[in-house]
């Protein structure tokens, strides 16, 4: 039997497969830098992002990254598989093919910033190494099954070829995945583990602890309170930095009359300001759950600020993370007197690793996208015009102020029984707050919910209203009035550029 294009193929795939395999497998020795696909698939968001950013984000959630790393692996393997398709150029093609990715990856790995150069090199050494030996014995078995002397087709000899082809790709899959999934359950607990906090935090000295009196006991409403573990999570950085408090520090630089810098241990013994507040993603649409309430314990942006002495022209803070990333807000954010934080502390607890240990930003109103920098390393006082942070120049608006906003939680299930039943949910308008919510039934009159208390105008409040629900198809629709008395916009829009608007609505089945 003679090797066809698709045997040729499923040998280049496999080869890639083990050499993406292998590579990756090394590149996770360091937890604090990004693996190699890792590496390709940042390149990839921060070229194609502006583009791309919301779809993946409406299609996948929070599972956007997830996606973006196997569609790279998908897109690797299979151009392999191209390369090696050609019966008399399978390995030259093959071998030019992986050069060329190597090259690539090199490139795209050692410009990473949280790069470990030297794991680099030598993951993507010893995984083309081990691509290019195995391509050639899989080749080599391929072109085996005719005799060396004539076409004349040997059935025992083909057919124990091709038992040895199966047999060496099916376990060359077989160790590849087993060794990539072990390295990812390492990486994954190493990443997760909870940070060394250097010291406990200090007792809170300032600011608001949660008091409020909620609507938590409606089965299925939102918690007013979200868990660390819950919380959403949208940034650019497909590894999670790890940051050594040893070696970070935090900078505040630029135009200031006093350049400043803070160890972790500095940083903590100032954070004693507690503030609840609610910070959601630009990509969420309307009911969607990119959003969030936490306790965040920290250090005011403003006392910081005031310790560095701002020039009166810089318009503009540009905060900068470990891995790179960069956003920009307007400096008088941080001096209107909202709720604007270095937090250190979520929920009682040191910075989860995955939500920007040691140190983040905390702004309310904003969108995170110009405001919430995780894995916190410099804060540099600008112009407005001298820069731009990342999502700007990818087609995002650079004044990012949260759209006033509301969902409905309750009735969870589309179908439902006749009688009295509660219709609840969030609303939100961080850094102003929210002073009605309003339901229709069926285009009906708007009927005014009932709000439980809030901590104070920087958080979401959950609210309630009791529906005598009758049998048939019904349509539940929500909107917000903020303390401003500005009501929510019932326009349906898209997310980009500057986020969604519209009216929730649910429609349910009562029987």
């Amino acid at each position: 039997m003679a090797a066809t294009p698709a045997s040729r193929s499923f040998a280049g795939a496999t080869s890639a497969f083990a050499a993406l395999a292998v590579a990756e497998t090394v590149s996770s020795v360091d937890t604090q830098a990004p693996t190699i696909v890792e590496a390709a698939g940042l390149t990839f968001i921060e070229q194609f992002a502006g583009t791309l950013k919301d779809v993946a984000v409406a299609i996948f959630g929070i599972h956007h990254k997830t996606a973006l790393i196997i569609g790279t692996w998908a897109v690797i393997i299979g151009l392999a598989a191209l390369a090696s398709r050609s019966a008399a150029h399978s390995r030259q093609h093959f071998t030019i093919f992986t050069a060329a990715i190597g090259l690539i990856g090199f490139f795209v790995y050692v410009t990473r910033p949280l790069a470990n150069t030297t794991v680099g090199v030598i993951a993507l050494a010893i995984g083309l190494g081990v691509g290019s030996i195995l391509h050639r014995h899989l080749v080599s078995l391929n072109h085996s099954d005719h005799t060396e002397h004539d076409d004349i087709e040997m059935p025992g000899a083909a057919l124990g070829n091709r038992r040895r082809f199966m047999a060496v790709a099916g376990a060359s899959i077989v160790s590849a995945a087993g060794a990539v999934g072990v390295a990812k359950v390492v990486r994954r607990g190493a990443i997760a583990s909870a940070p060394q906090a250097l010291q406990p935090l200090p007792a809170p000295t300032s600011g608001t602890t949660v008091d409020a009196a909620t609507f938590d006991s409606i089965d299925g409403i939102t918690p007013y309170i979200t868990p660390n573990d819950n919380f959403y999570r949208i940034d650019t950085a497909l590894v999670v930095p790890k940051v050594d408090t040893d070696q970070w520090s935090l900078t505040i630089d630029g135009m200031v009359n006093t350049p400043l810098s803070f160890t972790y241990e500095e940083l903590i013994e100032q954070s004693t300001t507690v503030e609840t507040v609610t910070i959601a993603c630009v990509s969420n649409e309307v009911g969607g759950d990119l959003v969030g309430n936490a306790e965040w314990q920290g250090i005011p942006l403003s006392t910081v600020l005031e310790q560095a002495g701002v020039n009166a022209e810089a318009t503009q803070i540009f905060s900068h993370s470990v891995d790179g990333f960069t956003a920009g807000m307007p400096t008088e954010v941080a001096l209107d007197g909202r709720t604007a934080l270095i937090a250190t502390a979520m929920n009682g607890s040191p910075l989860p690793t995955r939500h920007g240990f040691p140190a983040r930003l905390i702004v309310s109103g904003l969108y995170g996208y110009v405001s919430a920098t995780k894995w916190l390393s410099r804060l540099e006082l600008t112009t407005w015009e001298a820069a731009d942070g990342y999502w700007i120049p990818r087609g995002w608006s650079k004044e990012a102020p949260i759209k006033i906003t509301s969902r409905i939680d309750v009735p969870q299930r589309t179908t439902i029984s006749a009688g009295l039943t509660p219709v609840a949910g969030i609303a939100l308008s961080p850094s102003v707050g929210i002073a009605e919510v309003h339901v229709s039934i069926d285009d009906g009159p708007w009927q005014r919910a009932d709000l439980a208390d809030a901590t104070n105008d920087n958080t979401w409040v959950q609210w309630s209203l009791g529906w005598e629900a009758t049998p048939g198809d019904h349509n539940i629709r929500v909107r917000a009035t903020d303390r401003n008395g500005v009501v929510q916009d019932g326009t349906p829009r898209s997310v980009a550029p500057d986020g969604a608007t519209g009216y929730h609505q649910r429609r349910v089945t009562v029987r």
